[in-house]
């Protein structure tokens, strides 16, 4: 059973998200049950809030416990007070009414963290990969999740450069998961290249995730947003597979932008919810269809000041490279987790390496906080955002020059279905 609310233009009144929570837990009862919410962190927009509360509403009298566990992947632990902020929470809200609730941060870092539900064999692997990799995955993931009954999945769904649509069981993988299928899906994203994969519903790595989701057998439910920033466009109530691809089938919708012409210069600008490049490289994530050859696009994120708060090690050691760098000579790179990588491809775009020399597609540039050495040090070029008036460059579209607000979640592609490709080498 799927429960949904939809509106592809106006934003969903709150009411219906409501009249929709309410009867699926009106067909559901959970009473004297132990349930854990996998919430997202503070890089997802989205009413998550509002739709904690409703929920909360009617699970709350009925079951033993409500708890939520913050789905990190490899980002930061948020305080107390940014949990609250996530779910729209007052701190008198948070001492009173929500006293009960219980949060808990991924700790992604601690071995201790996890317990493995099985693997999927190399020839499932390479079946999945459509050949490209065929390599036993084993599936860890929090084993936090097992002293509960039953779980919820709550959070958005977005065009994403890994996967091609977030949300559903992502949340798990990487959300909740361990090293092993966090490292190998993404890497074999960015080995199909992020052009190819963002926006697309059933990518090999969206197999993946659903091939490890496949070996929890606890029940669970996806409640399914989709938002453009804070407005609800609709929710989605149900088995998980299912209830994500009514989402992502209105999020392609709500969240990808079609132009007609490629651009020579676009200024993204990151929302504070970005507060690295780890996170802020989806400004180029979502932008990168529609730069034409050798063009620039620019990051502006005067707030930023680290390239990762989590990864910053390795890649001022590895720095950012466009795919093939890595792919051409694996055996320099044996001991970075391929994740790393994959983020650095990313972030550079696609381009080629040939007999040693790195061509990228694009030309990016860090317009934040973050030194020009440090920027020189990963390859990555600089601008002083200081010498960025942003209305120069507003208007200009005519001339091939784009600006993008909230640049990072609506992905941007050409109307002719043109989606740039590395060549063949």
């Amino acid at each position: 059973m799927v429960i949904e609310r939809q509106n592809k233009e106006a934003c969903v009144d709150i009411e219906l998200a409501h009249e929709a929570v309410g009867e699926f837990f009106a067909r559901n009862d959970y009473s004297g049950k132990r349930i854990l919410l996998i919430i997202p962190d503070n890089t997802r927009s989205g009413p998550i809030g509002e739709i904690f509360k409703i929920i909360y509403e009617f699970l709350g009298p009925k079951a033993r416990a409500v708890d939520c566990l913050v789905a990190l992947g490899t980002h930061q632990p948020m305080s107390e007070k940014q949990i609250c902020t996530r779910l729209s929470m007052t701190p008198e809200e948070r001492k009173g009414k929500y006293a009960a609730v219980k949060f808990f941060n991924h700790e992604w870092e601690d071995p201790q963290t996890f317990t493995s539900i099985g693997k999927i064999s190399a020839d499932e692997i390479e079946q999945i990969s459509d050949g490209l990799f065929a390599e036993e995955v084993d599936v860890s993931i929090n084993k936090l999740l097992f002293e509960y009954d039953e779980f919820f999945i709550l959070g958005p769904v977005f065009p994403h450069e890994v996967v091609g649509f977030s949300g559903g069981h992502k949340y798990i993988f990487p959300g909740i998961s361990g090293d092993d299928i966090i490292h190998f899906f993404h890497w074999l994203g960015a080995v199909v290249t992020n052009p190819l994969i963002n926006g697309s519903k059933w990518t090999p790595t969206r197999k993946v995730v659903e091939k490890a989701a496949s070996l929890i057998t606890m029940p669970h439910k996806l409640f399914a947003i989709v938002a453009l920033e804070d407005e609800l466009k609709g929710i989605f109530i149900g088995d998980v597979a299912e209830t994500w691809e009514k989402a992502a089938d209105l999020s392609e919708q709500v969240h990808i932008t079609y132009k007609d012409n490629p651009y020579n210069t676009i200024l993204g600008i990151a929302p504070e919810m970005y507060d690295d490049i780890w996170t802020a490289g989806k400004v180029m994530y979502k932008l990168e269809p529609i730069l034409a050859d050798g063009a620039t696009l620019i990051i502006y994120a005067p707030h930023i000041t680290e390239i990762s708060y989590t990864h910053g090690k390795w890649l001022d050691k590895i720095g950012y490279h466009t795919r093939d760098y890595f792919l051409k000579r694996m055996e320099q790179f044996a001991g970075v987790p391929r994740g790393i990588m994959a983020h650095s491809t990313h972030v550079k775009g696609i381009g080629t390496f040939i007999d040693g020399v790195e061509k990228p597609r694009a030309n990016m540039v860090l317009a934040t906080s973050i030194s020009k050495q440090r920027c020189e040090k990963v390859n990555l070029d600089y601008m002083n955002p200081n010498d960025i008036n942003i209305a120069d460059y507003e208007n200009r579209e005519d001339e091939g020059i784009l600006v993008v607000h909230h640049a990072g979640e609506v992905l941007h592609r050409l109307s002719n279905g043109y989606i740039p490709t590395i060549p063949k080498q």
